[in-house]
């Protein structure tokens, strides 16, 4: 199950357009945690500052992720 998946089951609504990560329009903020960057979207720059993710297909690297939804 993706994070927009699991967000969208417990009844937050998040802007999607592709849900393939290439579009940008999930694009969320991290407050804590590390991420697993599958998108197409951010760059390496982005993906090391770890500040945002597109939660329709990255994931948790760790235990817990906090996102600010």
């Amino acid at each position: 199950m993706s994070i927009l998946e699991a967000v969208g089951n417990a009844g937050v609504s998040v802007m999607t357009s592709c849900e393939e990560g290439i579009c940008g329009t999930c694009e969320t903020t991290v407050l804590s945690g590390e991420i697993d960057h599958r998108d197409s979207v951010l760059n390496d720059q982005e993906r090391a500052a770890g500040s945002t993710m597109m939660i329709c297909v990255s994931r948790a690297q760790g235990d817990r992720l906090v996102l600010d939804l």
